[in-house]
């Protein structure tokens, strides 16, 4: 909760809290149709006065200090002498200001008025009192538990804004390493091919260092993103590696974290090659509305020098997380290695944008 929000609401509370007491203390009295006398009005003015300071001091004083602070025997001692007091002062106001002799004459003017016991026990009194701190110690105990839950929420949304962030800081080096690790090999092979490459790489960075950066972006960038990607990949494939990309024909405007998809497709290429012979990278990226798969199947070829779990970790792992994280509950996530063959199944419920 805010500042503004938090003065506006403790404005309405007392405003309704003013009008509660004042229905209770002066408006009922008035429905009795009596000619009450001026200093029973004073008397009930001062007890409405006395009864707004007691709910503010036992929200503000007693709950915090006390109550939230497992202090309860100290509270309720608290409780017990602060309706001792109320029950006292107003006894002593009533006797100051004369108000039994006052409203006796203003009822029975032609009898005399007989002076009971100065000290009495006010049932009526006592009960508002505990009302009052009823009512107190209820909405400051659901106010406070309230904004606890607030804080762990917030807490908790900072702490994920975080780690989001951490995940997607890493993800982005670890693109460009290994697409940096492809050029380099393309070197040995085809300069001419390796400054185009490296030209290719320039441009995606843009995505990569400003797009990237954002919460969600379009799918229609993110799928661009990933068939510049592609066709990066293929200048230093021979013709033995085949590679089919299938797209949806029609992209509609839906909104993804970027990056998604990219570890995925990098994971394929880094572990589908096969350093001499044929082989097949399957990419398929499909739409209907607002469900989204993606497909990424592709043989695993091991070869000396080449730790697959160890090497694939950081990507794919900081994307599961993502995954957990940005949409825990729209999406599906199946990977499954099966005689060399390696399928990876996602599906996502998205967001439709602008």
């Amino acid at each position: 909760m805010n500042l503004k929000s938090g003065n506006t609401s403790r404005v309405v509370g007392f405003i309704i809290q003013l009008i509660g007491w004042v229905t209770i203390l002066v408006v009922f009295p008035m429905g009795w149709r009596e000619n009450w006398p001026e200093v029973f009005w004073v008397k009930q003015s001062i007890l409405l006065v006395l009864l707004m300071v007691l709910y503010y001091i036992n929200s503000l004083v007693l709950v915090p200090n006390l109550l939230l602070r497992n202090k309860t025997y100290s509270y309720f001692g608290a409780v017990v002498l602060s309706i001792i007091i109320v029950l006292a002062f107003m006894q002593l106001m009533e006797i100051w200001l004369h108000v039994s002799e006052a409203i006796h004459r203003s009822f029975n003017p032609d009898k005399p008025f007989k002076q009971k016991s100065i000290w009495r026990f006010d049932l009526f009194l006592f009960l508002l009192t505990l009302l009052v701190f009823g009512i107190s110690t209820s909405v400051t105990l659901i106010t406070y538990h309230n904004r606890e839950k607030e804080s762990r929420q917030a807490f908790e949304k900072q702490k994920i804004s975080t780690e989001l962030a951490s995940l997607k800081s890493q993800i982005n080096p670890h693109f460009y390493f290994n697409t940096l690790n492809s050029i380099y090999a393309l070197v040995a092979i085809n300069s001419k091919l390796a400054q185009k490459a490296i030209h290719m790489l320039s441009k995606m960075m843009r995505y990569v260092l400003y797009d990237s950066q954002k919460k969600e972006v379009l799918l229609s960038q993110e799928i661009a993103f990933i068939e510049n990607y592609i066709e990066l990949m293929r200048l230093r494939l021979t013709d033995k590696v085949e590679v089919i990309f299938t797209k949806p024909t029609q992209v509609e405007n839906v909104l993804i974290a970027p990056m998604l998809f990219m570890p995925f497709v990098e994971n394929a290429f880094k572990h589908g090659i096969k350093p001499s012979g044929n082989c097949q990278i399957r990419i398929e990226i499909d739409q209907i509305e607002n469900d989204i798969s993606l497909q990424v199947e592709n043989e695993i070829f091991e070869y000396e020098g080449m730790d697959i779990e160890r090497d694939k970790g950081i990507g794919l792992t900081n994307t599961k997380r993502r995954l957990e994280l940005l949409y825990p509950t729209d999406h599906s996530l199946l990977i499954k290695k099966d005689n060399g063959n390696h399928l990876v199944e996602l599906r996502l419920v998205l967001e439709k944008g602008a």
